[in-house]
């Protein structure tokens, strides 16, 4: 009996969490507008096209890295200098929640970037939290997290 309760509540729990890491498969318009606009950003990073991504990041935004965490400035100076370059993201997924005036998205990518002047490939959750501000979204916070799963990205796609 005792077996029985646990097995339906580890199945229920294993499908609650499965559902629940699945992107929706019909989005709302918000949540294309958002889908479309971390494109974009992605595209402009990869571009270091700064002059938009200075109208896209908010004056208070916040950016975590894996060598540290910043403001927008030197965030823009960074992308602008080639201290890193965005070379390319490859995103599998993105999972989006919409709270108020506030949008939350995780990205699960492979990032192509250079580094101080060395290519590297690493898997990320990206976390990026965007704020409608008089009608338009800004970037609040972009964060990297490490993913410890292998790349994804093989090397005829870089």
């Amino acid at each position: 009996m005792k077996l029985s309760i646990l097995s339906l509540c580890f199945i229920t729990m294993s499908v609650q969490w499965a559902c629940a890491q699945q992107p929706k498969s019909n989005p709302s318009a918000t949540e294309q507008e958002i889908t479309h606009l971390s494109k974009k950003k992605w595209l402009w990073m990869s571009d270091k096209n700064v002059d938009s991504l200075n109208v896209l990041f908010n004056e208070k935004s916040m950016f975590v890295h894996m060598g540290g965490s910043w403001g927008k400035e030197q965030e823009i100076n960074v992308i602008k200098s080639g201290g890193i370059w965005y070379k390319k993201a490859e995103v599998y997924t993105v999972i989006i929640n919409i709270i108020g005036n506030t949008a939350i998205l995780l990205n699960d990518i492979d990032l192509v970037a250079v580094v101080g002047g060395n290519e590297v490939i690493n898997p990320f959750m990206v976390t990026e939290v965007y704020i409608k501000e008089n009608g338009k979204w800004k970037m609040g916070s972009l964060t990297f997290s490490k993913l410890m799963r292998p790349v994804k990205l093989n090397s005829d796609s870089k």
